[in-house]
């Protein structure tokens, strides 16, 4: 099994930034990619930025030049730097973890973003 511990969501104004940070410990499997998906009210949750171990990085084409995603393969953790926040990134924020062909999957609890004056 494998656990995920998300933490540095809030509240941000317009503009502002933030930086998610989501660490994973158990039973790791080597090869893997963690990322980041967020779900708004009344929609699906949806892709935000993927990162395989050996730094392949996807983002989603809403943040793309606005996200950064990083990890730190020692540590387990992958961390999600958010600049330029906009009212519509407000979302619930899921850390994610996979297997490279993606049947094995774990979450994270999720963490709370929100955007607002």
């Amino acid at each position: 099994q494998v656990q995920l511990v998300e933490s540095g969501g809030g509240l941000v104004q317009p503009g502002g930034s933030l930086r998610l940070s989501c660490a994973a410990s158990g039973s790791i499997f080597r090869l893997n990619v963690m990322g980041w998906y967020r779900q708004a009210p009344g929609k699906q949750r949806e892709l935000v930025a993927t990162i395989t171990n050996g730094g392949t990085i996807n983002y989603a084409d809403s943040v793309k030049g606005r996200f950064t995603i990083s990890r730190d393969n020692a540590k387990n953790t992958v961390y999600l730097r958010m600049n330029s926040l906009k009212p519509e990134d407000t979302a619930v924020y899921f850390c994610n973890l996979k297997t490279p062909s993606g049947n094995v999957n774990y979450w994270g609890q999720g963490t709370q973003v929100t955007v607002s004056s």
